[in-house]
């Protein structure tokens, strides 16, 4: 057994508290690890300084030293040379009984960004074997928000190093649970099975709610508990981060901590060696506890089953032929000619109205006051598009709320366009997550839980559209980013409009092994002048020398115009009723007489009662 674990069988060792925050304060304005190579004599006094205060334990300052953080700052390139001066420096602060822990952080946050599995896996390989080598005395896995990433982790580390101690922390955003709902004891106990000597909590929140977390946490068979606790929550000043000053506190905090089971205990964000210093005090004379009394958590989480007569589109869409119908809100508050279009709609019996979320990056009436005032006075079901772009992981979370209390269940996650391709340039863009996060975190509403882990004491129903576009090079690539949404839980796909039925057999082709609904989008040309822009403007559209023809010659006849797009797009229908259930109509300048034409000569060449073709 290594010298820590066997130290920790009959003492409480007391650790280090945050590095960052001592930078930060002092003007930093690059990450913390770079000052491993260029002012290393400076994480040395730090070191020093939380040593002098009575930490038995100190982490080396790399934290955020892998690949993908240190490529914001150019240092990419010197990732082993970062961790191993962070070593180095380590050793030289250290006295003969200080133990030195290679810190590794995690990668996902409460949003999980792009990065794969796979990819998180071989950068954590390279810092845990640069800090093996080195020499440190263990591994301090921390700020972990997700599960998975941590587990996965754990198990590939250990399978190398059978020796070397593994602290692992996990970082709860709820006291009770994780962000995928998971109780924290539950996912302790996963953590210790995979690998780990050491587990707990560290960040997020300060010594008050880790006391709440540990009184449900029990002391783990094989393993011991730590707790790096944030020094409180914090407070904003002048752009400038600030916790309180409450080093005492901290200290008395401590102390219920190692009655609650903790071995290991240290400081987050906002500690400083004052913090420390107290803790040294505070849990000097104390033994580590053997048995305990866990407070079980009180499941509120019972929810309420809400019901619902009405077919999804993605069951309508399985059992029969269904339309639904674009129509986008209006530029200005004059919304007679909408919703008198949503009668008319309402009336000839269409599915559902998609109502776009600001596309193009324009500004338009709100589609989720729309679809409120159409569910309060019409049957059609309204499909509110919502777009990453706009709303930051609040505000998302919060639309999702007040979707749900509108009673408004259908909705198409998209990622948005940039705001740079809309009239106001210099809007910003959000994107805290893209429509496969999106998804995930409808689905997780719908399981009754928010990103929290906090319940919703009642489910969502939402049913997730996803998009498709097929104007690709490579349609087979655009088929496995749609395989990827399938997987992230979207429930059926619309496509943007096609104008050939070349492309409507190709997409059926490229599809047909997916069990999952698509609506083939069809979008009437009102104008020779709209065929043309069509053809030049739009990437991946392209119009056949036929059918600009035949636009030209009727360039000055409106009604023949509007005969010949009513044809050709009749002859698409055709095509697509030939593989799908689904047509997807957009509306074209408000123009609903051509929605309303098509979507009639679909219901006369489809029977309702027929097989569903999907």
């Amino acid at each position: 057994m290594s010298r820590l674990l066997n130290t920790l069988k009959h003492k409480v060792l007391v650790a280090d508290g945050a590095m960052g925050t001592i930078l930060y304060s002092e003007g930093l304005d690059t990450c913390p690890e770079a000052y491993n190579l260029t002012h290393p004599e400076k994480i040395e006094q730090i070191h020093r300084s939380y040593i002098q205060a009575g930490a038995d334990v100190i982490q080396t300052n790399t934290y955020g030293a892998n690949f993908e953080k240190l490529k914001q700052f150019g240092l990419e390139h010197k990732v082993k040379a970062i961790h191993e001066a962070a070593v180095d420096i380590a050793k030289r602060a250290a006295n003969d009984d200080t133990f030195i822990l290679g810190t590794v952080g995690g990668f996902r946050g409460v949003k999980q960004g792009e990065l794969s599995l796979s990819a998180i896996l071989y950068h954590t390989e390279i810092q845990v074997d640069t800090l093996v080598n080195a020499g440190v005395d263990g591994l301090l896995f921390e700020t972990y928000y997700d599960l998975e990433e941590l587990l996965k982790v754990i198990k590939t580390t250990r399978a190398r190093f059978t020796d070397i101690p593994i602290i692992a922390q996990l970082t709860a955003s709820n006291t009770n649970y994780l962000i995928n709902g998971t109780e924290i004891n539950d996912a302790l106990q996963q953590v210790t099975a995979a690998g780990a000597n050491i587990v707990g909590l560290n960040c997020h929140h300060g010594p008050m709610h880790m006391k709440n977390s540990f009184s449900h946490i029990a002391l783990p068979e094989s393993a011991y508990l730590s707790c790096y606790p944030n020094a409180s929550l914090l407070d904003i000043d002048n752009d400038t981060i600030k916790y309180s000053n409450n080093a005492q506190y901290f200290g008395d905090t401590a102390e219920q901590l190692i009655q609650e089971g903790v071995r290991l205990i240290g400081g987050c964000c906002g500690t400083t060696p004052e913090h420390i210093r107290h803790i040294k005090a505070s849990v000097a004379s104390l033994k580590p506890i053997n048995e305990k009394k866990v407070i079980p958590i009180h499941k509120q989480r019972e929810r309420k089953k809400a019901t619902s007569q009405r077919l999804t589109l993605a069951e309508r869409v399985r059992q029969r032929p269904t339309i639904i119908v674009e129509l986008d809100t209006p530029k200005h508050l004059d919304t007679t000619r909408f919703f008198d279009n949503i009668k008319a709609l309402d009336e000839a019996k269409i599915d559902a109205v998609t109502l776009a979320d600001n596309s193009l990056a324009t500004v338009r009436v709100s589609n989720i006051a729309a679809a409120s005032l159409i569910k309060q006075q019409f049957n059609i079901e309204p499909l509110v598009h919502i777009t990453c772009r706009d709303r930051n992981f609040i505000g998302l979370q919060s639309h999702l709320l007040g979707l749900s209390l509108l009673g408004i269940h259908e909705i198409l996650a998209i990622t948005g366009d940039p705001s740079k391709v809309g009239h106001l340039p210099g809007a910003t863009n959000v994107y805290d997550v893209n429509s496969k996060g999106l998804t995930e975190l409808a689905l997780r509403f719908n399981r009754g839980i928010n990103s929290n882990g906090d319940a919703l004491k009642t489910e969502t129903h939402f049913n997730i559209a996803g998009g498709f576009d097929p104007h690709v090079r490579n349609i087979k690539a655009a088929v496995r980013k749609m395989e990827t949404k399938i997987e992230s839980g979207m429930h059926y796909f619309i496509t943007q409009p096609v104008f050939t039925k070349e492309k409507i057999t190709e997409i059926y082709e490229a599809t047909k092994h997916l069990d999952v609904p698509i609506f083939i989008g069809i979008m009437p040309i009102t104008s020779y002048k709209n065929a043309l822009f069509l053809h030049n403007e739009v990437p991946g559209i392209k119009m056949s020398e036929d059918v600009l023809a035949q636009f030209e010659a009727v360039a000055d006849d409106k009604e023949a115009t509007y005969e010949l797009s009513l044809s050709l797009c009749k002859s698409l229908i055709d095509e697509v009723h030939h593989y799908f259930n689904g047509l997807y109509l957009i509306t074209p300048f408000e123009r609903v007489d051509y929605s309303l034409a098509l979507a009639e000569y679909s219901k006369s060449i489809t029977n309702h009662n027929q097989e569903a073709i999907l």
